[in-house]
């Protein structure tokens, strides 16, 4: 199973250039897999649409301060040579198709072939407002952005007619570096999303939180799309972002050159991917025996987000438990 990392790329204190390129490149160091990046166009102050990860329905809090993504992977990449560069998520139908394909085409030129392309199709009333595109057939316009993104990576003349989008008779350039197109992932949950999926996407990208049978039960509808697809459901890879809260690790201290031990406080009923370093290791390998091939672990909100010590240590701990 691969290991990602998020970067800080939120939070006015956490996302800074140095924060970005230090974790980048100790995570390159370290022979981590991947690195990943969000992107959100506003922060509400009254959402139309409740954020379904806050009890309040308010956005998280280092929202408000976010740099974009594919600026900032392209930033990584000219301070990295090997690690992927991927986006969990870009919400499409925000951008540009022709522009879209055309930055991640270059970013992948520019970091030799080490782009992986996450979409989604957005769930915030609010974004599609000041992207001035209708809530309503979002489905339907996903369905025709990602084939068209992938004749605009692929085709040496591209030509596209659809009832959403259209492009005459073209030359789009440059091409991706990796062929036949850069690996597309798309995020969500919907029936229409797995059908997406097994019909135009190389993978799926989820969270696991608290439940990995929830999880299981998405893993099916998926697996039923890609049968109705004629498609082997193996070949659609699956990469699931993890929010690990270790309540007790070992970590560097720069301070005195010895190893210490951070501990938080232990709950009644311990939740997934919470609690001792070799509790969370162990739900990490349960997490791989259930088909994910890909973890990205995403650090952005534990009390560790500030301290890319931490981050690195305790990922190489966790990676231990798979590798």
């Amino acid at each position: 199973m691969k290991i990602g990392l998020r970067l800080p790329q939120t939070d006015e204190h956490r996302a800074t250039k140095q924060n970005i390129i230090r974790l980048a490149t100790e995570a390159e160091n370290a022979g981590f897999d991947s690195l990943w990046v969000l992107e959100r166009l506003i922060w509400p102050i009254g959402p139309q649409t409740r954020y379904p990860g806050s009890a309040d329905g308010k956005f998280p809090a280092d929202w408000q301060y976010i740099f974009d993504p594919l600026e900032t992977l392209t930033y990584v990449a000219a301070n990295t040579n090997k690690i992927a560069l991927g986006t969990s998520v870009i919400d499409v139908l925000f951008h540009n198709p022709v522009i879209l394909a055309r930055r991640f085409a270059t970013l992948d030129v520019l970091s030799e072939g080490r782009a992986i392309a996450g979409f989604g199709i957005g769930w915030s009333k609010d974004e599609y407002q000041v992207s001035n595109i209708p809530f309503k057939d979002r489905g339907k316009r996903a369905d025709e952005y990602i084939q068209m993104i992938r004749k605009i990576w692929t085709d040496d003349v591209v030509k596209f007619k659809g009832q959403y989008y259209h492009v005459p008779a073209s030359k789009i350039g440059p091409k991706p570096i990796q062929k036949p197109h850069i690996p597309i992932y798309l995020g969500g949950y919907s029936q229409g999303t797995f059908a997406r999926i097994a019909n135009y996407a190389d993978g799926w990208i989820c969270v696991i939180r608290n439940s990995l049978d929830e999880f299981k039960s998405y893993k099916d509808k998926l697996r039923d799309e890609c049968y109705k697809a004629k498609r082997d459901p193996k070949d659609v890879h699956i990469a699931a972002i993890l929010y690990p809260d270790v309540k007790e690790f070992r970590y560097s201290n720069n301070n005195d050159n010895k190893e210490s031990i951070g501990k938080g406080f232990k709950s009644k009923q311990r939740q997934l991917l919470s609690g001792t370093i070799d509790q969370v290791g162990k739900d990490v390998q349960k997490v791989k025996e259930t088909g994910v091939d890909h973890v990205i672990l995403n650090f952005n909100r534990s009390t560790i987000s500030n301290n890319i010590d931490n981050i690195i240590d305790i990922s190489k701990q966790l990676s231990g438990f798979v590798r």
